[in-house]
């Protein structure tokens, strides 16, 4: 029954994706490509989940941030006073204060030139596989590794000569996945496995979707490895310039988070005071009927496909961490619901996102912000459809 659920749900994404292509006549050459990718995505998603070594290798990656976060740890406990071993630790200090230290990780990478090649080489392997342009494909991994606005920053000389087309790719890339500085959050709030395997899969479910909305040519006349090179040479911080710059840059985003999440938060819990107080139901009980036959379609059993409607509501109006502080505390779910949930929640898919893109755009190139602008809810709809291949992949292997 799951592979034919599986299949009415690929036809559904598919389907949903094509209503709002920019080229369908395109998409027909793109065919191929989509299903070799949707192969890999399924091979991959078989050896992580079902053997030894796939296990071995997500295992091993979950201990490594398991062993950082417990070093962030021991700053926290230092300056909070000992408040993690105690008990007395809040959602702030165990699953965002170890960002300072993850960002501080990545400004030591990025200052030995580690990080730059590491995007070269990925973005390199990602470009032969999915054959979209070595800008899209860098702008994937970059996304990954640097964080969704840092992209455009890395490429800032190039955005000018960049068409509408590319500029929609892009966009797409840095919101369909999440960066490292934050998976040690992500990872004390869900199953490490989930994580580590969301943001594999989004950086392929993310060119299935765009072969089919913004299918095209690449353009390889921009040279990226020149781009990148005179971005890292560029930087003529010192050391401990740097890693103090990364740190105050950890911690922005934790605040950034605090505020979302307070504010979010407060919000959702006084529409459904309204929407209880008026109808007898809640707003997210209310908007969980009606992502509910999605939820199914991935592969949710239908007696838990309103509480996952509701989560993925959640995560398109606020952020996907207010979708995981209510996915936590979900009640009674399967292992393969818990699964599936997980993956789909390992996103910046949400209206906030799309925003903070234009935001960053208006300070580098004022028309291509414009021109994302003007594809805005598009972009937010591709980058959904991503979160929802990945999902189902998930539950099909599961």
């Amino acid at each position: 029954m799951k592979y034919i659920i599986f299949i009415l749900c690929l036809i559904a994404i598919f389907l949903l994706a094509y209503l709002v292509s920019f080229d369908r006549k395109m998409v027909k050459y793109k065919l191929v490509t989509i299903l070799k990718i949707l192969g890999i995505q399924l091979l991959l998603s078989f050896i992580f989940l079902h053997t030894s070594l796939g296990i071995m290798i997500i295992g091993g990656v979950s201990k490594v941030f398991e062993k950082l976060l417990g070093y962030a740890n021991v700053g926290t406990e230092f300056v909070f006073g000992g408040m993690i071993e105690e008990g007395l630790a809040t959602f702030v200090l165990t699953a965002l204060l170890p960002i300072v230290f993850i960002c501080a990780l990545l400004g030591i990478l990025q200052y030995l030139k580690v990080l730059p090649w590491f995007i070269k080489i990925m973005g390199f392997l990602l470009n032969k596989i999915s054959r979209l342009g070595r800008v899209e494909s860098y702008s994937a991994i970059s996304a990954v590794v640097i964080g969704m606005t840092a992209v455009f920053v890395s490429i800032k000389d190039m955005l000018p000569k960049l068409g509408r087309k590319q500029m929609y790719s892009i966009a797409a890339c840095s919101i369909s996945t999440v960066d490292l500085s934050i998976v040690g959050a992500y990872m004390n709030i869900i199953d490490p496995k989930f994580v580590i395997l969301a943001i594999i899969l989004n950086l392929f479910s993310v060119f299935v979707i765009l072969s089919i909305i913004n299918p095209y040519n690449p353009n390889e006349e921009y040279d990226v490895l020149a781009a990148v090179n005179s971005s890292a040479e560029q930087d003529n911080r010192g050391f401990f310039e740097m890693i103090s710059d990364y740190m105050m840059d950890g911690f922005n985003i934790i605040i950034a988070i605090v505020a979302m999440l307070l504010g979010f938060i407060a919000l959702i819990a006084l529409l459904n005071g309204v929407f209880d107080g008026i109808f007898g139901v809640d707003f997210q009980t209310i908007l969980g009927y009606i992502f509910a036959p999605l939820a199914f379609l991935l592969g949710v059993q239908w007696n838990e496909a309103v509480q996952f409607g509701g989560s993925i509501a959640t995560k398109l109006l606020s952020n996907e961490f207010v979708a995981m502080t209510s996915f936590i505390e979900m009640k009674g779910l399967t292992d393969r619901s818990i699964g599936i949930i997980s993956v789909f929640l390992v996103s910046f898919a949400n209206f906030g996102s799309v925003g903070m893109i234009i935001g960053a755009l208006k300070g580098l190139s004022p028309e291509q912000s414009k021109v994302v602008a003007g594809f805005s809810m598009r972009l937010l709809y591709g980058a959904t459809l991503v979160s929802f291949l990945s999902a189902a992949v998930v539950g099909v292997i599961l």
